[in-house]
């Protein structure tokens, strides 16, 4: 797994998902990728949730992925296991994207996929993540393109998600 200091892009990372099994996010490369840190009991998560399964069934079949990194560390809003979480996700919202290990997107633990997208776009009020559902936009090259902030509807998301999938 890179340091985030040496990666160039998202593709340079391995993560885990739900289960504990590696992923090599190289195995995304091609696609134009929305990377979201989520809660199951934030104000934010029926919107959210709502909204980004919307986006990903109409962009899946065209180069479109969602990867969502379960994190509990704004008011512990998202309390439970892996397992749980899935099929909260799965279940109330028909979540198909990929849901990912719980994950630290700050401090000293934060994952070193979220420092790199941090250190690759720096937010409204430095490289910190603010809150649950911050949102980031990866090209196909594996390149941060934008960052969104949690109050960002995944659906005012859209045009940049098409321009990026060459279909605008």
């Amino acid at each position: 797994m890179a340091a985030a200091s040496s990666a160039t892009s998202v593709y340079d990372f391995t993560v885990k998902d739900a289960s504990g099994k590696d992923v090599d996010l190289s195995t995304y490369k091609g696609k134009v990728l929305l990377i979201v840190n989520v809660a199951s009991q934030c104000g934010l998560t029926n919107s959210n949730y709502t909204e980004l399964a919307q986006l990903y069934e109409k962009y899946k079949d065209q180069g479109f992925e969602i990867l969502a990194f379960p994190c509990n560390q704004f008011r512990g809003q998202e309390p439970g296991t892996n397992e749980e979480i899935v099929q909260f996700v799965c279940t109330r919202f028909k979540a198909e994207y990929p849901i990912f290990d719980k994950v630290d997107v700050n401090g000293n633990n934060a994952a070193p996929l979220y420092k790199f997208l941090k250190s690759s776009k720096g937010g409204l009020f430095g490289d910190s993540i603010k809150w649950n559902f911050s949102k980031f936009l990866v090209d196909k090259e594996g390149r941060v393109v934008d960052r969104y902030a949690p109050t960002t509807s995944p659906l005012s998301i859209e045009k940049d998600i098409k321009k990026l999938l060459g279909s605008s």
